[in-house]
């Protein structure tokens, strides 16, 4: 039985990432061929940062990504600490229902009736276009808050209630005790939010699709309509890399929060009689 789980998780393993070491090696190939391996070059790199067009969709969609995370960040935990300070369960478990609905709706759903509702405003505010960089924005803001949420509501409800309490007590007024005493705390789960939130904006396409408008081109989709080149491969390795990058810092933060408790618990529980 071992041995069966442990080939099934093999399988498993080398059907999610065969693709992705597939891709890593094809992107240093000498040669425009997608199927043979003739040398390695990083001659598809140079031509991916000759590639002007391409790096302007790359530099829009790294914009359209951090300032959608960042505010979605800073949105998601002021909506965190007022859910954690409700005492109602009933309004609780109303916005945590309001909460899920944009991870559990599809994308083409959301995509469409963003679409409608900014086309709608526009009209009605009589703007000449409808759709630009900051319904892009809004729409990802939209998507990003829940997983921000859930990040920060659990190292919420994990902290010591009394510890805000106590930095009152000690002087502070409420916004200072939670910058001092309360985001501490809480900051792997807001540093999760983040990086989450930005991977997300990074690699939607459908909502983007359909709240974009004509002066600012940031899908990196748009490049693969026609053929798909070894720049694509070189860019797709970077992307790669870089959302890696994140997550070790992100799995990194947390195991360092994670140890000192750790130690901290096992130390009290050794002194308890």
């Amino acid at each position: 039985m071992k041995r069966a789980s442990k080939i099934y998780t093999a399988l498993i393993m080398i059907f999610l990432f065969a693709p992705i070491a597939i891709l890593l090696v094809f992107s240093f190939n000498r040669a425009k061929s997608l199927s043979v391996f003739s040398g390695f070059s990083l001659y598809w790199y140079r031509e991916l940062f000759r590639d002007s067009e391409t790096l302007k969709a790359v530099r829009n969609t790294l914009i359209l990504a951090v300032s959608a995370s960042l505010i979605s960040t800073v949105m998601g935990t002021a909506a965190a600490v007022g859910i954690n300070k409700l005492r109602s369960k009933f309004m609780r478990t109303a916005l945590d229902s309001v909460t899920n609905i944009p991870m559990i709706n599809p994308d083409i759903i959301t995509g469409i009736s963003l679409m409608l509702m900014f086309v709608f405003v526009g009209r009605l505010f009589g703007a000449a276009t409808s759709l630009s960089f900051w319904t892009m924005l809004i729409a990802h803001i939209t998507f990003c808050l829940p997983y921000v949420i859930l990040q920060v509501l659990p190292k919420l409800q994990q902290m010591d209630k009394a510890l805000p309490e106590a930095a009152m007590d000690l002087g502070c007024t409420p916004l200072r005790a939670f910058f001092k005493a309360e985001l501490p705390e809480i900051m792997p789960g807001v540093v999760t939010g983040l990086i989450m939130a930005f991977t997300l904006s990074l690699d939607d396409f459908v909502i983007s699709y359909f709240t974009a408008g004509n002066g600012f081109q940031t899908r990196i989709y748009n490049m693969t309509k026609k053929t798909v080149t070894p720049k694509m491969y070189a860019l797709a390795t970077i992307i790669f890399f870089v959302i890696l990058t994140l997550l070790l810092i992100s799995n990194f933060s947390d195991s360092d929060d994670a140890s000192p408790r750790r130690r901290e618990k096992t130390t009290r529980r050794d002194k308890k009689p």
